[in-house]
């Protein structure tokens, strides 16, 4: 049975967002689950906003009362004992459909949460589906975008290895069209964008869009942590990012699937459909100094 009331957990970050824009319609209750439900923008699904917060079991009765389904995502810095905890409430509650947002190659790499988070939802009684997403191209600004702005480059370890970007966008469309289709359970899917890109080619891609010059610096591990720690990231967070970029470097995360365009019916978005449709992340503000001596 279709779920007519989906929870949207982590609703307002990289993915969730967009979800909940697919999900919004006549026919589905979307659930915004956000710890701070204040935040979510009035006019927009403040209706729908609940407060959620992984760490405080506290707010995960009112946020599943009625649910339907799940799309669950687990953010930086969230144990994976308190995913599982609230998958088994979920359970308990008869939630019908978890769909989690896993990572490419979960299914294979025992050594990360996704891989044990996967199978605590295979074993527990819900249908489950695993979205197992490659590198989100959105993080190319919510990271890293100060790299472009400020000094025009992207500033990543990745050496020269491919990564197979996918727009969160997509994913977000995957996830909708998942979460409203009983013909998914049990089903993992492998989401990358249609091609593999080496980091200087993105770096063309961006300089090519944007209309100056975009360079790949291909730092050092020790060189990007101490860029990533100067800007008050937590340690945690930048030795996951340097993991994440090692893969990239070792060759790992390159592969390419047709899984995107069979599930929408459509070509997945490109890394230049990204920059172009964000290229105003990637501007230079303009002082006024700059400004007057433009208009002169």
């Amino acid at each position: 049975m279709t779920a007519q009331r989906v929870l949207v957990t982590a609703g307002t970050g990289t993915v969730g967002q967009h979800v909940v824009r697919e999900l919004r319609d006549d026919d589905v209750e979307v659930r915004v689950g956000t710890r701070r439900p204040q935040s979510v923008r009035a006019g927009d699904s403040d209706e729908h906003a609940v407060e959620f917060d992984f760490v405080r079991p506290e707010t995960w009765g009112a946020a599943l009362d009625g649910v339907g389904a799940v799309f669950l995502v687990r953010p930086p810095g969230v144990e994976e004992r308190q995913v599982t905890a609230f998958v088994d409430a979920a359970s308990r509650v008869r939630v019908d459909h978890v769909v989690y947002l896993s990572t490419l190659g979960a299914d294979k790499n025992v050594l990360i949460p996704h891989h044990r988070i996967e199978s605590h939802i295979q074993q527990s009684a819900v249908r489950s589906t695993f979205l197992r997403a490659s590198f989100f191209t959105q993080n190319l600004h919510e990271v890293h975008g100060q790299d472009v702005v400020e000094h025009d480059e992207i500033f990543v370890p990745a050496g020269s290895g491919e990564t197979s970007f996918v727009d969160a966008r997509d994913v977000a469309a995957v996830a909708a069209a998942v979460l409203t289709d009983d013909r998914h359970d049990k089903q993992a899917y492998d989401l990358t964008g249609p091609e593999a890109l080496r980091y200087d080619e993105v770096a063309a891609v961006f300089t090519d869009v944007l209309d100056r010059r975009i360079t790949y610096a291909d730092p050092s591990i020790p060189a990007f942590v101490r860029r990533m720690l100067s800007r008050d990231r937590p340690l945690s967070y930048v030795l996951l990012m340097v993991g994440i970029y090692s893969t990239a470097r070792f060759g790992f995360a390159g592969r390419v699937t047709d899984d995107v365009g069979r599930l929408l019916g459509r070509p997945p978005r490109t890394v230049r459909d990204y920059v172009e449709d964000y290229r105003d992340r990637f501007e230079p503000a303009r002082t006024p100094a700059a400004a007057h001596s433009r208009e002169r």
